[in-house]
């Protein structure tokens, strides 16, 4: 018969292998080519180098990268990457990380210097949420105006609606959806999210897929059929 400290040791291990299990499958997940037959993957601002022909190999159908943050932030991965994509067979989008402390119109106007007008390029998006460096809460009323305006100033640039990339966090407290109507971009692992006024167009569905060509986890996307 087995002694007390035997069975609590073989507890422990059948526990530490589903734990193992469970993060083999969180890391390998991805939803259904199926029924979301067109994903991607998005980057992070300033991002490490990234084997494109690999990422496509992977599965992915494009690729958005961050372009620029606030007014005065350009990520000096952008350029290299957003001409590396299409040789891969990549689509390609870019991305602004807005800031609830900076003008919009400025912002905009960052933008729009950064990222050129492509015909095959994706819609560009918006991410809207808190960040570290900018403790600004804007009434919610001025915060929708101002974000209209950034996406009015970029949308006459690239002649494509503008995507919104809402966090819950944010989302919950100021209803930009609601206001802004253009379509979302709606982050959530694993569950489809639900928490903005209108469907998602774009789901981050996954932050901890990981893949050949890329250091580390990286955010998975799919696009509504």
């Amino acid at each position: 018969m087995l002694s007390f400290t035997a069975k609590a040791v073989i507890g422990l291990a059948a526990i530490g292998l589903a734990g193992v299990g469970a993060w083999s499958w969180a890391t390998a997940w991805a939803p259904s080519a199926e029924r979301y037959p067109l994903q991607g993957i998005d980057l992070p601002e300033n991002p490490r180098a990234i084997e494109w022909g690999s990422v496509r190999a992977a599965g992915a159908d494009f690729a958005y990268l961050v372009a620029t943050s606030g007014a005065d932030r350009r990520d000096s991965s952008f350029e290299a990457n957003w001409a590396a994509l299409p040789q891969a067979g990549l689509r390609r989008g870019a991305v602004h990380l807005y800031s609830l402390c900076q003008d919009a119109t400025a912002q905009a106007n960052a933008f729009n210097t950064v990222v050129p007008r492509a015909a095959d390029a994706l819609p560009a998006a918006v991410d809207v949420d808190y960040r570290a460096d900018c403790a600004a809460r804007p009434d919610q009323a001025a915060l929708a105006r101002d974000v209209a305006r950034f996406v009015e100033r970029v949308e006459a640039h690239t002649g494509k609606p503008v995507l919104l990339r809402l966090s819950r966090a944010l989302e919950g407290d100021y209803a930009v959806s609601a206001s802004v109507q253009r379509p979302i971009w709606a982050i959530g692992n694993a569950f489809s999210p639900g928490y903005a006024a209108r469907p998602w167009r774009m789901w981050r569905a996954s932050d901890l897929r990981r893949i050949d060509g890329v250091e580390g986890p990286v955010n998975w996307n799919v696009v509504a059929p």
